[in-house]
């Protein structure tokens, strides 16, 4: 709903299309600079405890939103330090959350956890901006900002309520900040699956996902179809989404499937491509619900895949660097596609991207077949066993776990 929100109340304050995408890059700017420190700091401290912390900071910027706009005070300059503050506390928030999956459920259950999030996540996504539309249609924007700021305190009790938390032993703990920080891109630079699925991710962050800056474009300017045709077209992306996701959660198996995962990419631009030349609306809506799913199932196959290759002591770092690659190049890949878009038009825009990231794809799958490759015995013999790192201990709600340094 915040999402909705945040750059409504910017474009009813400025009436300025660039001023509102300043708003989205502010908000994505903290994780592209800093993504690594997040990393360093769910390494070094529990990550429960990062939660914990980050969950109560993104109360503050959404309950200033809620303040000054209730009160008619609000200014644009403050919903840039709130986008900014929130991507901020994203940049920390993240890596820990990404990387605390594995501590709930365990390696064997890792693939199903993560499609089980991202079907939340995209559920939420086709849902939330919809109820917002209707929120801000009967009471305005601010309820939006006081609903956001209040549902934290749900995601605190739970992670609160959470009993029996493996602990990770930090053998690294002694590094200083500098070769801790080193310690997770040499790592990511040096095991070719990782890096190489890191490049990839961020390649079709940077070409291939989009939809915001170029859709639009497509709804008004190719299709004709207006605000309610850019709803349905977004619509049925989130669709294709959710069911990418439910068909993971239902069957895990094909998540860790490298093979699976490189066609999906195939299908991804295949997708895309199809969508740049229609200029049939249901048939627009098809090839969007097909790059939707095709997307959370290379994306979330991806996430699955690095973590259980990651060491448990690494793992927040490598996380940080996925972070960077899914969410912090958004921010550059909106200029780059408006910019192509504003040229050339947004159907060359899309396909360029499209054939981009395809021919990537193609490069990683030639140069470094492994990647995409069924894993070996000795392969397999080498990724950490799911307690290479971990012992079970018991975790009463806010009891410390390690002595030192703290998780």
């Amino acid at each position: 709903m915040q999402s909705v929100a945040m750059p409504w109340l910017a474009l009813q304050l400025t009436h300025s299309g660039l001023l509102v995408g300043l708003v989205l890059a502010a908000q994505f700017l903290p994780v592209l600079v800093g993504g690594p420190l997040g990393g360093v700091v769910a390494d070094r401290f529990r990550k429960r405890s990062v939660l914990v912390a980050t969950q109560a900071l993104f109360m503050v910027p959404s309950f200033a939103l809620f303040t000054v706009s209730a009160t008619g005070h609000a200014q644009y300059w403050m919903v840039i330090v709130a986008a900014f503050a929130t991507g901020t506390i994203n940049l920390f928030d993240v890596p820990a959350r990404q990387a605390f999956v594995i501590e709930m459920v365990g390696r064997h259950d890792l693939m199903n956890a993560i499609a089980l999030n991202s079907s939340v996540f995209n559920a939420s996504a086709v849902i939330g901006p919809a109820i917002a539309g209707l929120v801000i249609a009967a009471v305005g924007i601010p309820i939006c900002f006081l609903a956001n700021s209040l549902s934290y305190m749900a995601s605190i009790a739970a992670l609160l309520l959470m009993r029996d938390l493996p602990s990770v032993v930090q053998p690294h703990a002694q590094l200083s900040f500098l070769p801790h920080l080193a310690e997770g891109a040499s790592y990511a630079w040096h095991e070719p699956v990782v890096g190489m699925l890191l490049l990839a991710v961020a390649v079709f962050s940077l070409f291939a996902m989009n939809r915001l800056t170029l859709i639009p474009l497509f709804a008004d300017q190719v299709l004709h179809v207006g605000a309610q045709g850019f709803g349905l077209l977004l619509g049925s992306m989130g669709l294709g989404s959710l069911f990418g996701a439910l068909t993971l959660a239902f069957f895990p198996r094909f998540g860790s499937d490298p093979r699976r995962q490189l066609w999906m990419a195939v299908i991804w631009v295949a997708a895309l491509l199809e969508f740049s030349i229609s200029r049939v609306f249901v048939l627009s809506m098809a090839a969007l619900f097909v790059a939707g799913y095709s997307q959370i199932s290379f994306v979330a196959t991806a996430n699955s895949r690095i973590q259980a290759i990651t060491p448990d002591h690494l793992r927040g770092r490598v996380m940080s660097l996925y972070a960077q690659a899914l969410i912090g190049v958004g921010p550059i890949g909106a200029i780059q596609a408006g910019a192509l878009a504003t040229r050339f038009g947004a159907p060359f825009a899309m396909a360029i991207g499209a054939v981009i990231a395809g021919s990537v794809i193609l490069g990683i799958s030639l140069v470094r077949p492994e990647v995409f490759a069924p894993l070996s015995g000795a392969r397999a013999a080498s990724i950490p066993g799911p307690d290479a790192t971990t012992r079970p201990q018991g975790d009463p709600p806010g009891g410390p776990l390690e002595s030192a340094p703290p998780r």
